[in-house]
């Protein structure tokens, strides 16, 4: 096993290496991280370099794909350099798949960016995807090679359990989020069994600007967490916690896979009703550490368990929560 980081995740990659080598596998040596050189020329062009042999290896690359372009076309050049190394198999670790919003046609003349950049990846010679909850589920699709598709439940159900709330109640920001939101409410049922789910329907006046939300669903005296697989700009989120809260809702919390969190989003937060924001570290924010409203939750331990058995050959489907 190598496993290498491009420029964008190389603090994510370091939890993974910690969390790898706690797992006891005595027959096998100490994870490194490995040296991957990046030569920058003067126009803006990089070129990536492994400074160690991988060939033969299993080569791990962890590197989310949020804009700029440049991150993604890091990751694809890193893959064509590994490939042509002689590593024997090369797996695309992508903690958040950027363009994943560009899934179809919502409008004539418009490019479907994730299938695009799911072709690049293919094209570049990746054996294998590892990447966490999608914009949309059927993006799977667009890969003619295994996906390990990684929900964030995993770390966001015990934490939302930690909070010890009554009269929970679990909210999707817009329609497209009620199957997630529905997921998180079956999970917490066994705790609680007055765990409801509440829709809030939305209407955009263009791309990340929100006219109006209603809310579907019993809010009055609830505790309500809203879920969602990213928060942009936050202003569906925030308008959404606002409309909850003058509905007469006791309290708004919310949990967003990717905190991209551009523009004015963690002003936005602060000036909301949410009381308190969970973010994984998919998308890095070290300005947000000691934040009193935005706290950060670690993928790290997940993927590293996810590496750990796809190398060894064994099931990953027990490291599933839905």
């Amino acid at each position: 096993m190598e496993i290498f980081a491009c420029s964008a995740s190389k603090d994510f990659a370091c939890k993974v290496i910690e969390t790898l080598n706690s797992i006891n596998r005595p027959d096998e040596a100490p994870v490194h991280l490995g040296d991957l050189q990046v030569t920058q020329f003067s126009d803006g062009e990089f070129q990536p370099c492994f400074t160690e042999s991988v060939r033969g290896a299993t080569v791990f690359i962890i590197q989310s794909t949020f804009p700029p372009a440049d991150n993604l076309m890091e990751l694809l050049l890193t893959v064509d350099a590994a490939k042509r190394a002689s590593a024997d198999k090369v797996i695309a670790v992508i903690p958040y798949f950027g363009w994943a919003r560009q899934d179809r046609k919502d409008r004539p003349r418009v490019a479907i960016g994730a299938k695009l950049a799911a072709n690049l990846l293919t094209a570049a010679g990746v054996d294998r995807i590892m990447t966490c909850d999608l914009h949309a589920d059927q993006i799977q699709g667009f890969f003619d090679i295994p996906v390990d598709h990684i929900y964030a439940s995993k770390v966001f159900l015990p934490c939302i359990k930690s909070l010890k709330l009554p009269n929970l109640a679990i909210a999707a920001p817009d329609m497209g989020g009620a199957k997630r939101a529905n997921s998180y409410a079956k999970s917490l049922a066994g705790d609680r069994q007055d765990c409801g789910v509440i829709i809030c329907h939305k209407t955009r006046e263009r791309a990340n600007v929100v006219s109006e939300i209603k809310s579907i669903g019993d809010v009055e005296g609830r505790n309500i967490i809203l879920v969602d697989d990213m928060i942009d700009t936050a202003g569906t989120l925030c308008k959404a916690a606002d409309v909850l809260k003058e509905k007469g809702a006791a309290s708004v919390r919310a949990c967003g896979t990717h905190g991209i969190l551009s523009g004015n989003a963690v002003r936005n937060i602060h000036e909301s009703a949410l009381e308190e924001v969970y973010i994984t570290d998919t998308v890095p924010h070290p300005e947000l550490a000691g934040d009193s409203k935005i706290k950060t939750v670690s993928m790290a331990p997940v993927f590293a368990s996810i590496i750990d058995k796809v190398y060894n050959y064994e099931p990953i489907s027990p490291d599933f929560v839905f």
